[in-house]
């Protein structure tokens, strides 16, 4: 695997798409040296020639040649966990040529079916997935598994090469953007756990905690406002922006209610006239937009919305807003990359 890791960020915005643009002008004329150099084996002037270019799509970037799905090989460029970048690198795969028999191209690390079998220098020490052991532990009715992983090596190298060692592994057996839906708690231990298992097992065992969290799935929450009014929400779950890489535009819908009990929650005519608002509230989200979460308190419900920019939803719900009964709405749009308007819902 050829790959290389470049930090930093850009001082001044660049139009994404026009970065995006650049790059694959690029790698057009660019590929028959790449494909030379992949040839070769010769990762040295593989990371000087391609680092450069994807450097100048953001320096915060991770990229990697790996083996491809279906093609011989793939080119990885991932924004690694950093939700600012997710949008951007999914946004440079969908505008990658098509796949053919030599590239093809991803937004995230893929799983490797092979990924027992591989073996790769770590610091001068030999790591190797056949002896990569994992501590599970799953929190009864969360979507998350908990994992302590320990290699031998792990007691010769320090604590962040041991981690970086661990997620770049955890890649390999679930695929990046797996790591991110299903995994809760990483250690990197010195030390073997008790009842550890073999990592290639790990798969099955996400796969098991994933059949008891079909898609479409509503949480109800409650709590109180910092007034101390009562207060409730309703949340899709599990809840995670890995799910939806192109929606980081953040909407805020709140209309308000007049017919209320006497905490502020809407009464029985108020909630059957709430929810036929949200029936075509999401039928006019259409593919570029999610409902993630709508909180009810002391006469309002605000929901929360995620979206494609490009989609410019916001002219197709402004008409949408013209038909409450009660009241004018308030749409708000921000940027929100990280979700953090849900932040307490997310899982």
């Amino acid at each position: 695997m050829l790959a290389m890791r470049l930090f930093g960020r850009k001082s001044e915005p660049v139009e994404p798409g026009a970065l995006i643009a650049d790059f694959w002008t690029w790698w057009h004329e660019a590929r028959p040296r790449v494909d030379a150099l992949v040839d070769a084996g010769d990762a040295g002037e593989l990371a000087e020639l391609v680092g450069p270019a994807v450097n100048a799509l953001d320096e915060s970037l991770i990229w990697e040649v790996a083996p491809g799905l279906a093609a011989k090989h793939a080119l990885v460029v991932s924004a690694a966990g950093n939700p600012e970048l997710r949008s951007f690198a999914h946004r440079w795969a969908l505008a990658a040529p098509e796949a053919d028999g030599r590239w093809e191209f991803h937004p995230s690390r893929q799983a490797n079916p092979q990924a027992h079998d591989l073996t790769v220098d770590v610091g001068g020490h030999q790591f190797g997935m056949d002896r990569f052991v994992l501590g599970v532990r799953v929190p009864p009715g969360t979507p998350r598994v908990n994992v302590s992983a320990y290699h031998p090596i792990f007691q010769d190298i320090d604590d962040e090469t041991r981690m970086e060692t661990t997620l770049l592994a955890l890649d390999w057996l679930l695929g990046e953007d797996e790591v991110a839906r299903w995994i809760g708690d990483i250690v990197a231990s010195e030390f073997e756990p008790i009842d550890a298992i073999a990592a290639i097992h790990l798969p099955g065992v996400v796969a098991d905690v994933a059949q008891g969290f079909p898609g479409n799935r509503w949480a109800r929450l409650e709590g109180q406002t910092g007034t101390g009014k009562p207060l409730t929400a309703i949340a899709r779950y599990p809840l995670r922006p890995v799910d939806y890489p192109l929606y980081d535009q953040h909407i805020a819908l709140t209309v308000t209610y007049r017919h209320r009990d006497p905490d502020g929650l809407p009464t029985p005519e108020a909630e059957s006239t709430l929810t036929t608002f949200e029936t075509h509230l999401t039928s006019a989200l259409t593919d570029s937009a999610v409902l993630a979460a709508h909180l009810t308190t002391e006469g309002t419900r605000t929901y929360h919305i995620y979206a494609d920019p490009t989609a410019n939803l916001t002219p197709t719900l402004k008409p949408l807003t013209t038909s409450w009964p009660e009241g004018r709405p308030h749409l708000t749009t921000t940027p929100d990359p990280s979700w953090s308007s849900v932040a307490p819902f997310l899982t």
